[in-house]
């Protein structure tokens, strides 16, 4: 995403699609107000260790993603958009906008180790088992930057071409994925080598922002801010299928278990795709969620998904220079919810 989630359209807030709370397979397990101020973007769970790692605004709020308890702040950020945890290696890191950079951290400390140079305004990042490296994706100049970070140093860099540059994914085998907003692309490319692979268009999706993948099925789903799912072929690329989900959309997960990839929507909504089978998708559940709820993630151990949002006041008055002035964060508001099926 280009910016931090901070402001959601008053009139795509108030629209809801689906079923309601209480015909829901999956139900809301718990809510929390961390409060603050400031925007949000990714957050993701360290299902291992039992943390839950939030950006908002300059920092990284850590929760247990148990009991939603406050275990520390990692401080100090300029404009994080991303965080990941890396078990393993005892370390994390986090994706910094605006000082085109990733901070790697102590998992024990919450700590800073080192502060590394990204291109500009790196987005979202994943680690990639097969070739252990970080990879963050800089949305403006679209590049990724692989970091070992083990070693705490940039080893690589690669162009990725066209424009803006969104989430991206792998297949644990050595290739990994990563939407073109701009240009209704997906690339794949060379973990190692670092070299790009393939180019597919998923026309007739318009900007594809979340990215999710089927190890088994070896199905990508792209989300689009036109209102669409794309299921792409992970290998040769073409379009299986499409199918329709709701507004706003900026993140996307995939179940292995329960066969089932999640579309997290600004408007407030989850949208529940079933993969009936390789070639079969169908939308089979609406949650409700609150407006702003555009990134999620996802727990492999409990099978609940989170997403963070907070409460909208009214939008301020139209003026010449703002003609269509959209409504403001309410300050303490700040939250994560968490589903679940009970």
């Amino acid at each position: 995403m280009k910016k931090l989630i901070t402001l959601c359209l008053l009139l795509e807030c108030i629209t809801f699609m689906g079923q309601s709370q209480s015909t829901s397979k999956f139900q809301l397990i718990k809510k929390t107000v961390i409060g603050g101020e400031g925007g949000w973007d990714y957050l993701s769970v360290d299902s291992e260790e039992r943390r839950l790692y939030i950006s908002h605004a300059t920092q990284v709020e850590v929760l247990n993603a148990d009991t939603h308890e406050k275990i520390g702040v990692i401080d100090n950020l300029k404009g994080v958009h991303g965080v990941i945890a890396v078990p393993k290696t005892g370390r994390g890191i986090t994706t910094n906008g605006r000082s085109n950079s990733a901070t790697i951290f102590d998992l024990k400390t919450l700590k800073p180790i080192v502060e590394l140079p990204t291109g500009k305004n790196p987005d979202a990042l994943l680690y990639d088992e097969f070739s252990k490296r970080v990879f963050i994706f800089n949305h403006s100049d679209v590049t990724a930057t692989a970091i070992d970070i083990v070693e705490g140093k940039v080893v690589g860099t690669i162009d990725l071409g066209g424009t803006a540059l969104e989430a991206g994914t792998t297949d644990g085998k050595g290739t990994v994925y990563v939407n073109l907003e701009a240009i209704n692309e997906i690339v794949a490319f060379d973990a190692k080598a670092l070299t790009v692979k393939s180019r597919w268009k998923i026309t007739p999706c318009e900007e594809p922002t979340g990215l999710a993948i089927d190890r088994k099925t070896k199905r990508l789903f792209s989300v689009c801010h036109n209102g669409l799912m794309m299921i792409v072929d992970s290998e040769k690329g073409n379009i299986v299928a499409q199918v329709p989900i709701g507004k706003r959309v900026d993140g996307v997960v995939f179940d292995p278990k329960l066969k089932m990839a999640f579309s997290s929507n600004g408007e407030g909504t989850i949208t529940v795709v079933e993969e009936v089978s390789a070639n079969e998708f169908k939308v089979v559940e609406t949650i409700k969620t609150e407006p702003g709820a555009r990134t999620i993630t996802w727990d492999s151990k409990t099978h609940h998904i989170f997403v963070t949002s907070a409460q909208y006041g009214e939008a301020p008055p139209a003026t010449t220079e703002n003609p269509n002035p959209r409504p403001k964060v309410l300050p303490g508001t700040f939250m994560v919810l968490e589903y679940g099926i009970k």
